[in-house]
């Protein structure tokens, strides 16, 4: 979750600061350059930004990922509700030892 959480973080940036390089996106985010190359590497492959001379930009399919995303995470979230009542359902059962 830390991984993709810094990727979205770094996509924000890019679009708010686009076009932006590698250097500007580390001292703005305050992370090393390394982790920034990789981010926009993958950010990349899925069609989110593309480089260019000044920088990275973002791309139209931001949209469309977004929207994904949105759908993908409120069914995590759904998953982990369910989860949670069993756990507690757990919790709250009597145990005995034989």
């Amino acid at each position: 979750m830390e991984l993709v959480g810094r990727h979205l973080i770094v996509l924000k940036y890019v679009i708010l600061h686009q076009p932006v390089g590698i250097i500007k996106l580390s001292q703005l985010l305050n992370m090393p350059e390394h982790k920034i190359r990789y981010s926009l590497r993958l950010l990349e492959q899925e069609g989110l930004v593309e480089a260019s001379t000044a920088g990275a930009k973002a791309t139209p399919e931001v949209k469309k990922i977004l929207k994904h995303l949105q759908t993908v995470f409120r069914e995590i979230e759904e998953k982990a509700a369910e989860m949670r009542k069993v756990v507690d359902e757990i919790e709250n059962m009597e145990f005995t030892t034989s």
